[in-house]
């Protein structure tokens, strides 16, 4: 078996191929000393609205804000109830329950990972007064399918791992974020566009939407020590914007890179048969922000892998549904099947777009050996 070590996620090599432009705009920054806000800021917006087709695009401080900006801007708060799915990061359920409402789940499908239309459709109530699909690993859920399902109900697309994701349904193409109600993205720094801290950015089609996330970022305030609501402070900071439009450019060469890879990942472990390769929607068109496979013995194969200095991770090994802070909600064990089936099963493995050859081909070895491949 090939030694060679390779990490889940080399950012270092990716900042050795933008060095330059990345300092040239970060050094704009700090010689007009405009750093809440501002150019930047306001230029990354206008970049992320064209590329997510929408109208409006809101800077805020992170992934994580701009969920909770998106409830409130759509008046959710006590005594509501917003459906989710269990088998995501915990931000998308926990910002529900910062908001005052109250987190319902309902199961993934289980070739995609992400939440099943019907599903969500059947948790729906006189409380619902939206459901947040994500868009898991990089793959957009079926807004169209959702929108089929739930009618007028507002729909917050959770797009924080698929920015610059695609979608063809009936010949008409749609982007992350563009069809939902509101679409929330995030640059945490290990994202496919990251930045070098926390950031995050909110996509609407809606005016009315807009201005209220607009003064929902800033304590409540368009005008300037006036505050016709109570808000946040959750403004994208001008270096976090200044790195990512440095970056934003290479974004899709970077992402069909990931598909490369994966492609390559496809065809090398087909003739495994412990392991299941990711299930692309043939209507998607991935960013893979990861490769996540299903594999038998997962917990084994992962400290193979560790062993041999290949990079893996589990995302997410618990349920939502199952979390300590979420015991109150009264769900129990077994309510989900497909996403605790997940949970025991996923492992994500190196999928950047700085992969080399070796570094492939040390991950494959690795695995089929693992299988005695």
């Amino acid at each position: 078996m090939t030694s060679i070590s390779v990490p889940l996620l080399d950012l270092k090599a990716q900042h050795v191929t933008i060095r330059d432009e990345v300092m040239t705009l970060l050094t704009q920054v700090v010689e007009e000393q405009s750093f809440i806000l501002g150019p930047m800021v306001g230029r990354l917006e206008c970049e992320v609205a064209g590329l997510s087709k929408t109208r409006y695009a809101i800077g805020c401080a992170n992934g994580t804000d701009a969920l909770l900006i998106a409830m409130r801007a759509l008046g959710i708060g006590r005594d509501d109830e917003v459906v989710t799915t269990p088998f995501t990061f915990f931000a998308t359920a926990g910002t529900i329950h910062n908001v005052g409402a109250t987190p319902v789940f309902a199961d993934i499908d289980p070739l995609t990972f992400n939440l099943d239309p019907a599903a969500a459709a059947a948790a729906v109530t006189s409380r619902t007064k939206a459901v947040i699909p994500v868009d898991l690993f990089g793959q957009m859920a079926p807004i169209e399918q959702f929108r089929g399902a739930l009618g007028a109900l507002p729909i917050i697309e959770d797009a924080a791992q698929s920015i610059g994701a695609r979608r063809g349904v009936d010949g008409f193409e749609t982007m992350a974020g563009q069809e939902a109600t509101i679409g929330t993205y995030s640059f945490f720094p290990s994202k496919n566009l990251g930045g070098y801290g926390d950031g995050g950015m909110i996509v609407t089609q809606d005016e009315a939407l807009f201005t209220t996330m607009m003064k929902l970022r800033t304590h409540g305030s368009m005008k300037t020590y006036y505050h016709e609501i109570v808000g946040y402070n959750s403004r994208l900071d001008a270096l976090q914007a200044a790195v990512l439009l440095a970056k934003l450019p290479h974004l899709e060469q970077w992402s069909a890179a990931r598909r490369a890879n994966a492609a390559f990942y496809d065809q090398a472990l087909s003739d495994v048969a412990d392991v299941v390769t990711p299930y692309i929607d043939p209507a998607n068109t991935s960013i893979y922000n990861q490769y996540t496979v299903r594999a038998q013995k997962r917990d084994a194969l992962q400290a193979h892998l560790k062993k041999h200095d290949i990079g893996c991770s589990i995302y997410y090994p618990l349920p939502l549904h199952l979390q300590p802070c979420f015991a109150y909600l009264g769900y129990k064990e077994g309510q989900f099947p497909e996403s605790e089936r997940a949970a025991h099963e996923v492992l994500s493995l190196p999928v950047f777009p700085e992969l080399t050859i070796a570094q492939r081909d040390a991950v494959v070895d690795a695995v089929r050996s693992f299988y005695g491949r």
